[in-house]
Formats: structure tokens, sequence, C-alpha cells
């Protein structure tokens, strides 16, 4: 079984390979579900650590209905990770009514190739879940991240199983949502293949203005995950 962390910084990337994570999806601000880093940190990382990098593309926080401005803005974030040379994206787009938004989302994906590509987890939003796997897997998605549409991928476990069972190994089902080394072994005896991860731990603020607290991947807790799978 394959970790994947969900790193936010230089830093929690930097621990997640140290601690012997198989790949980092890079993002920030996770406290609104991760966007899009910046173009300084993932140069930062590609440049300086050996671990597989997928990026997320997400302009935003909020729904996952863009406007013609954003989904260009999302396409930009594409090429620029192309050229900087990470493996893989992660991305999805949706419509108003809670399914895959098809002609964007094969765009991406077209604008992607050769990168692997994650259907991240707007797909826990959509309302029909196992006819958009079908769908996602007919645009040549790789992977798509779940958490069984419940609010803890341990929560929608049984969505997960189905979901994996009508994949049949033609998508990678990749579990996310309050994973941890408590509850991992049990989407690896589940039959899943690769779980989603943040393994994070929170530095309590001063209360100086505009501190907030500080979040990072915890090498501890990533290790802790690796030796329960």
């Amino acid at each position: 079984m394959k970790l994947e962390i969900c790193a936010n910084s230089y830093q929690s990337a930097k621990n997640a390979q140290e601690a012997g994570a198989h790949r980092i999806e890079l993002c920030q601000e996770l406290s609104v579900g991760g966007i899009t880093p910046s173009y300084g940190l993932l140069k930062q990382v590609i440049e300086n650590l050996e671990i597989p990098v997928f990026f997320l593309i997400r302009p935003r926080s909020g729904d996952f209905v863009y406007s013609d401005a954003e989904f260009k803005t999302m396409k930009n974030d594409i090429q620029l990770c192309k050229d900087l040379g990470c493996q893989g994206i992660v991305s999805g787009v949706l419509n108003a009514d809670k399914t895959i938004d098809l002609k964007r989302t094969i765009e991406l994906v077209e604008l992607s190739k050769p990168l692997a590509f994650t259907f991240h987890r707007a797909f826990d939003a959509v309302a029909n879940p196992k006819e958009a796997l079908e769908q996602l897997i007919d645009l040549g998605i790789d992977r798509v991240l779940t958490s069984g549409q419940e609010t803890s991928a341990e929560l929608g476990i049984d969505l997960i199983k189905e979901l994996n069972k009508i994949s049949n190994g033609r998508v990678t089902i990749l579990v996310g949502g309050g994973v941890s080394a408590k509850n991992a072994a049990k989407f690896k005896a589940a039959g899943l293949d690769e779980i989603h991860a943040s393994a994070s731990t929170t530095i309590k603020a001063d209360d100086t203005l505009f501190s907030l607290p500080l979040t990072y991947s915890d090498p501890q807790k990533i290790k802790a995950i690796l030796d329960a799978i």
C-alpha cells in the first residue's frame, strides 16, 4: 500500500520524504481544503527534494464551479507544473448541478499529459458517485481521491469499497479524509492500494496580532501510518 502525504509547505514535504512517504500532494491552506501552492514553493520542492510531487490545481476555496477566468488560471498553473517537472496533477471541475464538468475536466486531463491526473475530493460533492466514477474512468483519470462522501473515510468505507469494486483496477481509488495510524490498516484490509493523509500537527499560535496556528506534516505520524500498513 502506498501513502501520499498532503504537504502544505516545504518543511512538510521534506518531512514526508525523510519519513518514507511514497509521494506528496503539494498544496497550501489546508484549513480551507487546500488551494494551489505558489510558484516559489513548487520550485523549491522540485529542485531540492526527490519525492514524487503531485500538484493541487484549485484556484480558490469554496465550490468547484469555476468562472472562465479561474479556469484559465488553472490551465496556466498546469503548464507551469509541467515546465518545472512535477509528476502529477490533482484537480477537478463540477457543474452547478453536482455533476462532473466533463468538457472542462477532459481539457485539464489532456493538458496535463503525460503527467498522472488525480480527480480530487470534488468527487465527494457529486450527486451520483457511481455514475461519476464511470465518467472519470472514461476520461482517462488515473486516481480518484475520496472519503466515500462522508466527513471521514472511515465513515465512508462502505461506499469506498463499492467504488473500488466498480473500478476493478481501471482507476486507483485513493482513500483520503481522516486517515491516520489508527485506521490505515482497515483500508488495506478492505483491498485498497493507496491512502492520502496530511499526518499533521498544529503548533499553537502566540497572542500577537494576526498570529494563526501553524500546521505541518509530522514525520512521526507519517512513520506511524507507514508502520500500520
